[in-house]
């Protein structure tokens, strides 16, 4: 940085280092700024004043700030909230945080037995030996919770067994609980865009997972179509040579071809760019994790067949044999609701495993068989709620996975000793797991007869 860009403005500068070429700063606040500074200062040390905290209170939040520091997770730091006060004045307490509108769950305590208490109040509250001090969130973490919490209340800090409670010793807690909040605050937040680098993170082997390989298809498509446009200019040359009727057959077997390359094309950039819309939607980015847009579907017509036509022609490549033998699928809408996009992706993630990993196998009646099926059933009472399950199939011919290798299925990055050389990032059935669980359901794997099914299951509504 040169000395003429400081003579001319001493009041920022930029940075071209670590922080980035162009970061802006600015050199010192403004005086107006530094005054109300100051004055803040001096009001606080007279509060302070007023305040006439104890050496062991004062000890007190010195301890606390400095293992605050210290202790990094949130599950440490609960139990650094609950310890200080019992430590220091042998005083029980609890850590409430709130999970829902107006629902708050313990994430701390001093004592493993003491009941908890099934209402946390809104206001602080002194009863029955029982101080209640609620911590309201500040604006900026309230609004990026998935619910609007009552009264702004993130959480809620209990002491108990008080036999009294002196206006003093009322101030000195409410001060606890207030920097309490202030770093529940901070490793919320923190905690928050640490999930929201890692859904970026994650997000970017999706789009590489589910758009940009199979995106390699596009150019198998336009090789075919290169070579019929070739074959145009052949037949132009040779018209003069042929036959009405012969070229009548050659037209029209290049139409057919054409149309059928066009549908081809066609439906995998439809394919592409659903999945690109899903994937790539603001609210994912806003929110730091998929949002999951559902909405009434016919899961046969919607899902299944598109993702199947994309399919079909690699599973004829490799002589597989298409099945519905798992069950009906569907040809009516039925009461079920998904996101498209994102259960679309799972079919596709499913199918294309299906053409990698699909094996000649002997089935039970002697037969050798090479085939993949897919179909659905309806599980009663499957969901704890009552709520009755779609079970969601796709069975490939093979030998049976390990059990080993089972339990490992759907974790991110894993890949089976077994595939050879098939091409794959572990990703796929990682994503799978993402929608079902986004959706409320649940993944699993079953050996069966003559191969593995593969299955999801989604819920299908109350009987």
């Amino acid at each position: 940085m040169s000395s003429e860009k400081k003579s001319a403005d001493v009041s920022s500068y930029e940075l071209d280092g670590p922080l980035g070429e162009g970061f802006h700063l600015s050199a010192a606040p403004g005086p107006d700024k530094m005054l109300h500074i100051q004055r803040r200062i001096h009001e606080k040390m007279e509060d302070y004043k007023d305040y006439s905290f104890s050496a062991t209170e004062k000890r007190a939040l010195m301890i606390f700030f400095d293992l605050a520091q210290e202790f990094d997770s949130l599950e440490d730091f609960f139990a650094v909230c609950t310890s200080v006060p019992r430590s220091l004045f042998n005083v029980d307490c609890r850590f409430y945080l709130a999970v829902g509108p107006d629902d708050f769950i313990p994430v701390g305590w001093t004592e493993s037995r003491a009941p908890v208490c099934s209402s946390v109040p809104l206001e602080k509250t002194f009863d029955s030996g029982h101080l209640f001090i609620p911590i309201r969130g500040n604006i900026e973490l309230v609004d990026q919770l998935p619910f609007k919490p009552a009264g702004d209340v993130i959480g809620c800090f209990e002491l108990y067994k008080m036999e009294e409670l002196s206006d003093h010793q009322s101030l000195f807690f409410e001060k606890f609980v207030n920097r309490v909040g202030f770093q529940l605050h901070s490793k919320l937040m923190r905690r928050k865009g640490q999930e929201h680098l890692d859904f970026v993170r994650n997000l970017v082997k999706d789009v590489g997972h589910n758009v940009i390989v199979p995106n390699m298809y596009f150019k198998l498509f336009y090789n075919r179509l290169r070579d019929r446009i070739e074959t145009i200019r052949q037949l132009r040359e040779e018209v003069h040579r042929k036959s009405v009727d012969e070229v009548s057959q050659d037209l029209d077997l290049l139409y057919n071809g054409l149309v059928l390359q066009f549908n081809e094309i066609h439906s995998h950039y439809e394919q592409t760019s659903l999945f690109l819309e899903t994937l790539l939607r603001r609210q994912h980015f806003e929110e730091g994790r998929y949002i999951v847009e559902k909405r009434p579907c016919n899961l046969l017509k919607q899902i299944i067949e598109p993702q199947l036509e994309r399919y079909r022609s690699r599973f004829e490549d490799r002589g597989i044999r298409l099945d519905i033998s798992m069950g009906g699928v569907p040809d009516l809408e039925v009461r079920i609701v998904a996101d498209v996009g994102l259960i679309s992706q799972v079919y596709a993630n499913l199918f294309s495993n299906a053409v990698k990993y699909t094996r000649e196998e002997t089935m039970c009646d002697g037969r050798r068989d090479k085939f993949t099926a897919y179909g659905w059933e309806i599980v009663d009472d499957y969901f704890k709620n009552g709520w009755n399950g779609l079970k969601l199939n796709v069975f490939t011919t093979g030998p049976h996975l390990s059990a080993d290798d089972k339990d490992k299925l759907f974790q991110p990055g894993f890949r089976s000793d077994n595939v050879g050389d098939e091409y794959g990032s572990g990703h796929g059935l990682f994503f799978v797991r993402q929608v079902v669980e986004l959706h409320g359901g649940e993944v699993g794997y079953e050996p069966q007869d003559g191969g593995n099914n593969f299955y999801f299951i989604l819920p299908l509504g109350a009987n």
